[in-house]
């Protein structure tokens, strides 16, 4: 693996970020440019940390840099402060798209809360169609620029309030207007998806996919209020998964590993994984295992057959990007092409697309990856 003077990684002589990816877990609210934050609240007369975009980023990333998940959230204050408006809302949106683009994403999945967006007036469905216009906006700038990419909308609800079963309404009444799915986020621990199981029947009930934060700040009986409370198709983080796993032996590369049911019925069911590794660092996700990304049971899932998914969780509070996590991968447990094409064929099946849709995506990438 080697690195130019772009910041590209090169591996087995192709370039990372050119190579097709599918993006699953992006957070709005967590994927802000700096200078927009800057510029967003200099209009609306807000102050800043810091007035440089450079230093601000530092700023993201020092903060995050916690290991707590409710300090870590604490960073968003800044930036859903600026995304209260339309038009704030429709750049960072337009800007959002552009971003997954110019990094290798051909189909994204953005997840935000319209409850958090309400402070200056406007109502809930202008919010989510103020997001929406910014996603075509940008799909069209990207087609304009001859590359090609989807995103559709996660509608989430904030997991400690009391408005899921009004959010749930919200995201399937905006089916085919870009709502392709239903999240909920915020602080885990102590508030279980068992907390909102109306809105997850109404969910149900009118077939809408649903992926859950859970496995993350909080262990195996989140995964398991997920799957049975929420109907989870997917499992926001979930690497928690990995307490549910005994490593009997361990000799070279030989593993022997008993599984609890839980860990069994994930792995065998394929329910995807939506693994975030410099996120899980932060937040202290991982602590279990250690503090290093070598020491994430991200390769011990993989290696077990889970349906592992690489995604960047917030990309300013990381200061990262799906290629640079890719390549952190790579440095941590010598990945190659085949194991990467095998995390975007994940990602591309776990999307909340009709089966041809999603037969489109593994057929870009197969050709993209074929170096």
């Amino acid at each position: 693996m080697s690195i130019d003077a772009n910041g590209d990684v090169s591996i087995q002589g192709a370039s990372l970020r050119s190579l097709p990816k599918v993006s699953l877990h992006d957070h709005l609210d967590g994927a802000l440019r700096p200078a927009t934050i800057i510029e967003l609240a200099d209009a609306i007369g807000l102050e800043v940390p810091e007035s440089s975009p450079v230093e601000l980023g530092k700023w993201f990333a020092t903060k995050s840099d916690s290991g707590s998940l409710v300090e870590y959230l604490k960073t968003f204050d800044l930036t859903t402060a600026v995304m209260q408006t339309q038009e704030g809302l429709t750049r960072v949106a337009r800007e959002f798209v552009q971003d997954l683009a110019a990094d290798g994403v051909i189909y994204g999945e953005v997840r935000w809360a319209p409850e958090q967006h309400l402070a200056r007036g406007l109502t809930l469905e202008q919010t989510v169609e103020a997001v929406q216009q910014g996603i075509e906006e940008g799909e069209d700038a990207v087609d304009r620029a001859g590359r090609s990419i989807r995103v559709g909308q996660l509608i989430t609800a904030m997991r400690h309030t009391d408005r899921a079963r009004e959010i749930a309404e919200l995201a399937v009444d905006f089916r085919g207007r870009g709502a392709v799915g239903f999240d909920i986020a915020g602080p885990e621990d102590g508030f279980p998806p068992s907390n909102h199981r109306a809105a997850f029947d109404y969910l149900a009930e009118n077939f809408f996919p649903v992926t859950v934060h859970a496995g993350e700040a909080a262990g195996l009986a989140s995964i398991r209020s997920a799957l049975l409370d929420g109907r989870a198709l997917r499992l926001g983080h979930g690497v928690r998964i990995a307490e549910d796993l005994e490593v009997i032996t361990e000799e070279g590369d030989e593993v022997q590993v008993q599984f609890g049911d839980l860990a069994r019925w994930v792995r065998d069911r394929e329910i995807p994984l939506e693994l975030s590794p410099s996120s899980n660092l932060q937040t202290g996700a991982i602590e279990k295992w250690g503090r290093t990304l070598a020491d994430h049971p991200f390769d011990l899932l993989y290696q077990l057959g889970f349906a592992v998914t690489v995604n960047v969780d917030n990309r300013t509070m990381s200061a990262t990007s799906l290629t640079r996590e890719l390549a952190l991968l790579v440095e941590a447990f010598e990945y190659d092409l085949d194991d990467l094409e095998t995390f975007q064929f994940n990602a591309a099946a776990a999307a909340f697309l009709p089966v041809e849709e999603r037969e489109e995506l593994v057929e870009m990438i197969a050709e993209g990856f074929d170096i």
